[in-house]
């Protein structure tokens, strides 16, 4: 009987669980009716339910926490390596910007892993340098400053509104309703506020008035696009700007959280949907993304399609926006899941032999 290939579903998480948190907490006594269940899947039931399905497709899947111990990953990879990783690290240290370096020691151990290699990684965290390779290669993106001091002359060039938002931070980190400013002064006072809260640089570009899209690309030779979400803003309240801030995204307890729904697929006319993708896709190849990444694209009221941000190896808890997207295709939660490995096994097949 041939032996399952080997998947190790590889994660690094040091601290307290803060969605576990939330089972104490009662909805009533949030101040509004939440639209969605407060008591989401803590970070250990997310990475179960990736290695159940993985099970289900006929892997030998488990799951590893680094909890910040090179020595493990020495270990692991050195003395009884799997055949796949399945890369789920975003940090290390506390630090993202370790995440492409834990990528790189993959390499050197030539163990195929899922999802961007460290290149990709280390360019899509640095969202200015990101923003330039876009523009040289005629991908439209906001038009911007980087900051390294807090300091920007009132005659910058740029068009209100602006939004206000650390260079060098993912999934939304920092993005907050009051990053979003409409005159010299609070942007003064935004820029104060980013420098005081995070590392610089700091990232001021035009907010595009209009609508939110997140694009789903999967695959590497010929990548597909998978049905295209929005996000409806409708249900906010009229005082908070139209964006996709840290809070509407992660955190159960704020309003913004339950006010912010998904459409899938979106209603766009098939002119501006071949133009979205066409986009996306050249989003995903430029910055050299690899096996599934998401493309943050804000789309003005004239439909020009603005690229936001590049996500390589984005958040894959099952119904949320990439895997919304890969249901919506056909695809199930355990499907895509074998897809991505399939595709690290394809890597190690053409890799070439260690020395020795």
């Amino acid at each position: 009987m041939p032996t399952k290939t080997s998947v190790l579903v590889l994660f690094n998480h040091v601290g307290e669980d803060e969605y576990e948190k939330l089972r104490e907490i009662d909805p009533e006594s949030l101040g509004f009716k939440p639209e969605y269940d407060i008591h989401v899947a803590t970070v250990m039931e997310e990475y179960e339910a990736i290695v159940t399905a993985l099970n289900k497709e006929g892997f030998n899947a488990s799951a590893l926490n680094l909890e910040d111990d090179l020595e493990r990953l020495h270990d692991l990879l050195s003395s009884d390596p799997p055949d796949v990783i399945f890369n789920l690290v975003e940090y290390f240290r506390d630090d993202p910007k370790l995440e492409q370096m834990v990528a790189g020691i993959f390499d050197l151990y030539r163990v195929p892993y899922t999802g961007a290699g460290p290149f990709a990684l280390a360019l899509c965290q640095r969202k200015g340098l990101t923003k330039q390779l876009l523009l040289a290669n005629g991908v439209l993106t906001p038009r911007y400053h980087v900051l390294h001091k807090p300091h920007l002359k009132s005659r910058h060039g740029l068009r209100y509104p602006l939004i206000v938002k650390p260079a060098r931070e993912d999934a939304s980190t920092g993005v907050e309703n009051e990053s979003v400013v409409y005159n010299l002064e609070q942007l003064n006072e935004r820029i104060v506020h980013a420098f005081k809260e995070f590392t610089p640089p700091i990232l001021v570009e035009e907010f595009i008035e209009g609508r939110e899209l997140h694009v789903s690309v999967f695959g590497n030779d010929s990548p597909n696009v998978f049905p295209i979400i929005e996000y409806d803003f409708s249900k906010l309240p009229p005082e908070y700007p139209r964006i996709i801030s840290y809070a509407a995204k992660w955190e159960p307890l704020k309003e913004e959280f339950h006010r912010v729904d998904s459409v899938c697929p979106a209603k766009l006319s098939k002119r501006v949907e071949k133009k979205v993708r066409e986009q996306a896709l050249l989003a995903y190849e430029t910055t050299s993304c690899r096996d599934y990444a998401r493309i943050d694209v804000r789309l003005s009221k004239e439909n020009k399609v603005y690229i936001l941000e590049v996500n390589p190896n984005p958040d894959l808890t099952e119904s949320v926006s990439f895997m919304e997207s890969a249901e919506k295709a056909g695809f199930s939660f355990s499907e895509t899941l074998r897809m991505i490995v399939e595709m690290a096994l394809q890597r190690k097949k053409i890799a070439p032999a260690p020395h020795g």
